[in-house]
C-alpha cells in the first residue's frame, strides 16, 4: 500500500511516498512554497520517479503552511505532529526537535513514546529563521550556502545585539563599515539565530537527544552555535528538510490502517 505525505512550506514544498508504512519509495523537493505551483510539481515529481499514478496512492496527508489548499489530500495535519512523527521514525529516542524553516522556527519536546509533549514557535518575526539568514547573506554579498564555512574562519567572538531583522541588518552594515571581518560577522549572526531558537527550545523543554531539521540544519555554523548555546550535541538526520513530509506519509499509513479496521 502506498501513501503520500506532502509538506507545503512557505518557501519550499516536499513530498514523500511510502510503501507499507516503512519503505521510502521516493522523495522530491522544489524551492517554491504555498500559493505556487510547488505542490503540483512535487506531486508530479514523486509520481514520475516512482512510476505510480495518483490512483495507486491509497491515502494522502498534507501538512505545512499551505496544507489546506492541497485538494487531493484526504486529511490535513499540523506540521508539529508531522515533524514529530518523521523525526521519531528517523531518530528513535529523540527528545527535542529544533526546526528552522524559511519563515518560522519551532521547537518540539517529545516524550518517551515519540509523541509531542509541548512546543514553542516563532512565526511572527523573521529573526531566527531562514529568511533572516537570506537577508544577512545579501548584505554580506555572499550566499547562504557559504555561511557555515565563513563562520568557521572567525577569529573574534562577538555579538549582534539586535534580534529584529531590520535592526540587525543595520548593525551588520555598521560592522562592515568599521572594517570588521566577514567571518566574524557571520559567526555573530549564527550566534544570534542560536540564541533566538534556543530560547524557544527552553520554553518547550530541552533534554538530549536534540535533533535539528529544516533547511537551516544544513548550515554547519548555525548547528555549531546551537550546540554551544545548549551545551548539547545536535543530531542532523538524513534529508533534514523532508521530515515533515515523511511524518505526513507515516500518519497517512496509520490513517489507512485505521480506516480499514473500521470497515
Amino acid at each position: 500500500m502506498y501513501t503520500l505525505g506532502i509538506d507545503i512550506g512557505s518557501t519550499a514544498t516536499k513530498g514523500v511516498i511510502l510503501r507499507d508504512g516503512n519503505e521510502i519509495i521516493t522523495m522530491a523537493k522544489v524551492n517554491v512554497g504555498a500559493g505556487t505551483s510547488g505542490s503540483q510539481r512535487v506531486l508530479d515529481g514523486v509520481l514520475s520517479q516512482s512510476g505510480l499514478g495518483v490512483s495507486d496512492i491509497k491515502y494522502i496527508v498534507a501538512t505545512g503552511y499551505g496544507r489546506n489548499r492541497f485538494e487531493l489530500a484526504y486529511q490535513q495535519i499540523s506540521e508539529l505532529s508531522c515533524h514529530t512523527k518523521g523525526v521519531s521514525y528517523l531518530v528513535p529516542g529523540v527528545s527535542t526537535i529544533i526546526d528552522i524553516g524559511g519563515q518560522d522556527a519551532k521547537t518540539i519536546k517529545v516524550n518517551n513514546k515519540g509523541k509531542m509533549e509541548s512546543f514553542a514557535m516563532n512565526e511572527k518575526c523573521a529573526a531566527g529563521t531562514g529568511r533572516f539568514l537570506d537577508v544577512m547573506a545579501g548584505v554580506l554579498e555572499t550566499t547562504v550556502d557559504q555561511l557555515g564555512a565563513l563562520s568557521a574562519q572567525a577569529n573574534l567572538d562577538m555579538d549582534i545585539s539586535s534580534t529584529c531583522t531590520v535592526f540587525a541588518e543595520s548593525e551588520v552594515i555598521s560592522l562592515l563599515s568599521n572594517g570588521v571581518g566577514i567571518p566574524n560577522i557571520v559567526l555573530a549572526i549564527h550566534k544570534s539565530v542560536a540564541k533566538r531558537v534556543c530560547g524557544l527550545a527552553r520554553r518547550a523543554g530541552v533534554s538530549p537527544l536534540v535533533v535539528m531539521t529544516g533547511g537551516v540544519a544544513q548550515n554547519s555554523g548555525v548547528v555549531r552555535a546551537i550546540e554551544k548555546e545548549l551545551d548539547l550535541p545536535v543530531t542532523i538526520p538524513s534529508n533534514p528538510q523532508m521530515t515533515g513530509a515523511l511524518g505526513a506519509a507515516l500518519l497517512a499509513y496509520e490513517a489507512l490502517l485505521e480506516n480499514k479496521s473500521t470497515v
